[in-house]
């Protein structure tokens, strides 16, 4: 993977925001995080993110709220949900809507991997 690629992660949990980057880096990547969905909007960083790891659960703004205020601006950058909240329906949901994937935490490397090679192909 080139570490060039930069992936957004978007986590109201600061615990996320501090191990996620940290394996996205082991992975390869470059990596950006964010507390909240109306942080990454006020940041450039949607327009450079090969890629976004969201929250589905935060405060204000959720995850697929997010996720549809950037397809509305055509940001059409792929994303990984992630959360605590095991429900079927609503991963079924969101990957219908788009997602790449879902995954529920805690979720293994290999799994984050998987998804990220899915979300980025060959770039």
């Amino acid at each position: 993977m080139n570490a060039q690629l930069l992936i957004s992660v978007v986590d109201d949990d600061q615990s996320v925001r501090e191990s996620l980057p940290e394996l996205l880096k082991e992975l390869g990547f470059d990596a950006r995080t964010f507390s909240s969905a109306r942080e990454l909007l006020a940041s450039d960083a949607a327009l450079h993110s090969s890629c976004l790891v969201l929250d589905v659960a935060m405060p204000v703004m959720s995850g697929p709220e997010l996720f549809r205020e950037l397809r509305r601006r055509n940001l059409n950058i792929p994303v990984i949900f992630i959360t605590a909240r095991k429900d079927e329906v609503v991963r079924s949901r969101l990957l219908d809507d788009g997602a790449v994937e879902c995954l529920f935490k805690p979720f293994s490397d290999t799994a984050l991997l998987q998804a990220l090679g899915k979300a980025i192909g060959d770039k």
